[in-house]
């Protein structure tokens, strides 16, 4: 993957509370969708139950 997040049975550590998925089996996947956490730490793909959580080291609202 081309990506610098790490998988763990369907669970994505991310570093920014929007995100997108694409099911990650390219033609085999599903459309392409952003996901947006809010105020959460972790937000679940509708179309392929991904998770994706926010890395504990992450601040929030941070900005490079």
């Amino acid at each position: 993957m081309s990506n610098p997040e790490s998988h763990d049975d369907d669970i994505v550590i991310v570093s920014t509370t929007r995100v997108a998925c694409d099911g990650g089996g390219g033609a085999l996947g599903h459309p392409k969708t952003y996901l947006d956490m809010g105020s959460d730490t972790s937000v679940t793909c509708k179309y392929c139950d991904r998770e994706f959580r926010l890395d504990p080291k992450t601040v929030p609202g941070g900005h490079h």
